[in-house]
């Protein structure tokens, strides 16, 4: 430090010097010296090639760190081993339509390389699959950053072996439905607002097949009157005949405000549109068989739940029990429109239960159990190892093409 402090007197005194700047003043002072070699040992030096050379005349002042000096020389002239110090970075600029090509030489002391970041990240995706053996599972995927939502959807088409246009994704939180996801989407944000599911619709029915109602599991009259804020009815308004099938996705809530919790597996279901709410109704109790605590005796009919269309821009539209065909409401017909790109149509319901009647009929049951597959392990300890680089890497990132 004495030594340097001599030579330069950035660099006296106690404080703390800058370890850069001290480089490049160390490499400008050695260029002067190398040019006052002997003309023997100037012969000696390799020639140039792509760039211009030249150098500090000797006896001018050291360029200040940081700041460029004059160069001298011309492009293609053999040049002395002291003249030229410096590397010549090619910078090539090719036209995409004429395709000629501008090459740039830019000398420099010090580069600034970009750190090659990770490229993907850790998602953990709930598969509800048709398959009775692989019902429930949850697998770790290592999604784009820079990815959409289509691209979630091949990913997960490949997990759970079914073709991608019949993969619905969904945002499910312990309270119910958040969100669908549309396949422009960005990937960003998915997963953050709650858990990610992926649901495989049932096989479509043949054409002309008649509909086979599940046995009716008689529903019991609930206790007390039953009110239905924002009810909508089919007959308020006019509305084609009923035909067809749609997808309805199904979660089961209990309590309401801050005690509202989400209880047993989602459900996915293809239905009539012109099934009146006792067929409805006995469908998700079907598909709901296999945690009920018993057989659900018969007790006259009535509405044993509320159902809500969740999800939509009218949150607290419920669909009437005295409607003759509930899912032919325009309701209906906004949210199959408000599903979004990517995936099969479908409409998002909430069944509402009091707590009495789910206690009576669940028990205790809560969320549905769902087996881990080994890639959340993997993808978990992947993503949770810091991301290191070799020096190599830096240096392709930085020549990597682009598109400007």
């Amino acid at each position: 430090q004495n030594i340097v402090s001599k030579h330069s007197s950035q660099f006296r005194g106690n404080a703390q010097h800058d370890a850069l700047e001290f480089l490049l003043w160390l490499l400008d002072r050695m260029h002067e010296d190398l040019g006052a070699a002997s003309p023997a040992q100037q012969s000696r030096g390799p020639p140039q090639v792509g760039g211009p050379a030249g150098g500090w005349p000797r006896g001018d002042a050291a360029p200040v760190p940081g700041r460029r000096s004059p160069r001298v020389g011309t492009r293609g002239a053999r040049a002395r081993s002291g003249d030229a110090p410096h590397p010549f970075p090619r910078s090539s600029l090719t036209c995409p339509h004429c395709l000629k090509q501008s090459n740039t030489f830019d000398p420099f002391l010090c580069i600034s390389l970009p750190i090659p970041l990770r490229q993907t990240r850790a998602l953990n995706v709930t598969l509800v699959l048709q398959c009775e053996r692989r019902r429930f599972v949850r697998v770790g995927l290592a999604v784009p950053l820079l990815g959409t939502v289509a691209d979630l959807r091949e990913m997960v088409a490949r997990e759970g072996r079914i073709p991608p246009e019949q993969v619905i994704l969904a945002e499910v939180s312990p309270r119910g439905f958040l969100r669908s996801l549309a396949d422009p989407e960005a990937l960003g944000a998915a997963g953050e607002a709650g858990p990610v599911y992926a649901f495989q619709p049932p096989a479509a029915r043949r054409a002309g097949c008649p509909r086979s109602l599940p046995a009716s599991p008689a529903v019991p009259r609930p206790e007390g009157p039953r009110l239905l804020p924002s009810t909508a009815r089919s007959s308020d308004c006019l509305h084609r005949a009923p035909g067809g099938r749609i997808l309805l996705l199904l979660c089961n809530t209990a309590g309401t405000g801050p005690q509202l919790a989400r209880f047993g597996p989602p459900l996915v279901l293809r239905e009539e549109r012109g099934v009146s709410w006792e067929q409805l109704q006995q469908s998700i109790l079907a598909q709901l068989r296999g945690v009920l605590r018993g057989e659900v005796r018969p007790q006259g009919t009535g509405a044993l739940f509320r159902i809500r269309l969740a999800g939509g821009a009218a949150p607290c539209t419920y669909l009437s029990p005295q409607d003759p065909r509930p899912l032919c409401h325009p309701a209906i017909d906004r949210a199959l429109q408000l599903s979004g790109a990517g995936g099969p149509p479908h409409v998002k319901l909430t069944v509402e239960w009091d707590v009495s009647t789910k206690e009576r009929l669940f028990g205790s049951l809560q969320e549905e159990v769902v087996q881990d597959a080994e890639s959340v392990r993997q993808q978990q300890q992947a993503h949770g190892q810091q991301h290191s680089c070799t020096l190599d890497e830096c240096f392709q990132l930085y020549t990597k093409e682009e598109q400007v």
